[in-house]
């Protein structure tokens, strides 16, 4: 509406100044020719002054810039919480976060958040030194997986390194993530998975075996009038020994089947206390007063499922009497308010060379050993959100860590 009411009133002057233009023509015609001009250009002064305000207001006005000198500055309250946030996101962060001092080479290494100093306390980085080591070797703008010695054993971790300048000092920024609870949970999936088609498939094939050869023994007892003494007691010592190693095949692989099959855990409320006393009564005629449980506070309950730590404890304390004559189980809060099981005996431990594959299935040091006691540890304490660690000993023997 205002643009339009503009274009009348533009309109209106031009047509208001022509004609004022043409009656100072009449009314000056018969006066020389030089004023008859200066009358004319102050006739038009006004309408064309009309004329250009019009246009003005026709004008497309730009949008309001707001300078930078014009905002307000933030207010310094505002500017100390955001800090304080963004400190207090990279204190909590899941990752642990290290400052290298240089941009490349060997330099000084220091911690940035509560992850990384937890990495580095007593209790999980053997020796902190060799991982700061590890982490200024790193090469800049790659991620790569690494291994580092923790009291609980070796744990791998996933690293990755970046270049920043900071008020004129070159240094670099390591991320550290531990991934070897998740490789451990897909490891231990992918061995289920592949003992379960093995399984599947020997069974398959050792049934239809079985049956025959059981078959073949019943048509033999039959025919044993019509075949010579020699041939039948061949044939009969032939027959016998399949069924026999067929029977012992089924059984064998039963026993992997096992690990495929475990049912899904049923948690529940659990006192520690009240557990290792079942144990104790369970195994004692077997140990004699040689295997002690402790637990710390006596109060100390845990959400789990009774019947698979019972079974882990049960294969772990099994080993245990094969390899020492003493043994301990002891249970605590450690840091973070996690539980740990530790179980220990002064046997001569697992060779260092070995140490890396006790878990696996299959896999077995003894000479009858199927290798299905610690893989079923491993099994049953990751199914109910722990993880089992296999520890160096102070002294003699091997140590075990369950933590929950």
């Amino acid at each position: 509406m205002a643009s339009e009411r503009a274009l009348k009133l533009g309109v209106a002057a031009s047509v208001a100044g022509l004609m004022a233009l043409s009656i100072a023509a009449d009314v000056l015609s018969p006066t020389p020719e030089p004023r008859r001009m200066v009358l004319c250009g102050l006739l038009a002064i006004v309408p064309a002054s009309l004329l250009w305000q019009c246009l003005r207001r026709l004008a497309p006005r730009a949008p309001h810039m707001e300078r930078a000198d014009d905002r307000a500055p933030a207010a310094p309250g505002a500017l100390a919480d955001a800090i304080l946030a963004l400190e207090a996101r990279l204190e909590h962060a899941p990752i642990a976060l290290f400052r290298i001092e240089h941009a490349s080479g060997a330099g000084a290494v220091s911690p940035l958040n509560a992850s990384a100093r937890r990495l580095t306390a007593p209790g999980r980085a053997i020796a902190p030194q060799e991982l700061h080591q590890l982490l200024s070797a790193q090469a800049t703008g790659q991620r790569q997986l690494v291994s580092f010695d923790t009291e609980r054993g070796a744990e791998r971790a996933l690293v990755a390194v970046s270049a920043l300048t900071m008020q004129g000092s070159a240094q670099r920024l390591a991320a550290l993530m531990p991934v070897e609870s998740e490789l451990e949970a897909e490891a231990l999936n992918a061995w289920r998975e592949l003992v379960q088609v093995l399984t599947h498939e020997i069974m398959n094939s050792l049934t239809p075996v079985a049956s025959l050869s059981r078959t073949a023994c019943s048509l033999l007892d039959e025919a044993s009038a019509q075949l010579p003494q020699d041939i039948h007691a061949d044939l009969n010592t032939a027959l016998d020994a399949i069924t026999r190693r067929a029977a012992s095949l089924v059984d064998f692989v039963s026993s992997y089947r096992s690990l495929s099959t475990v049912p899904q855990a049923q948690p529940q409320r659990v006192l520690l206390e009240e557990l290792f006393d079942r144990l104790k009564a369970l195994l004692e005629p077997q140990w004699q007063d040689r295997l002690t449980f402790s637990v710390e506070p006596a109060s100390l309950e845990v959400m789990i499922d009774p019947g698979q730590l019972e079974q882990a404890l049960i294969n772990l304390l099994k080993n245990a009497a094969e390899a020492g004559s003493h043994a301990q189980v002891s249970a605590r809060l450690s840091r973070g308010g996690r539980l740990r099981i530790e179980v220990a005996d002064d046997g001569p431990g697992v060779p260092e060379a070995l140490a890396a594959h006790i878990f696996t299935p299959f896999f077995s040091t003894k000479k009858q050993g199927r290798g299905i006691g610690l893989a079923m540890v491993r099994h049953l304490v990751h199914a109910n959100g722990g993880t089992v660690r296999y520890a160096r000993a102070v002294g003699a023997g091997a140590r075990f860590i369950l933590t929950f």
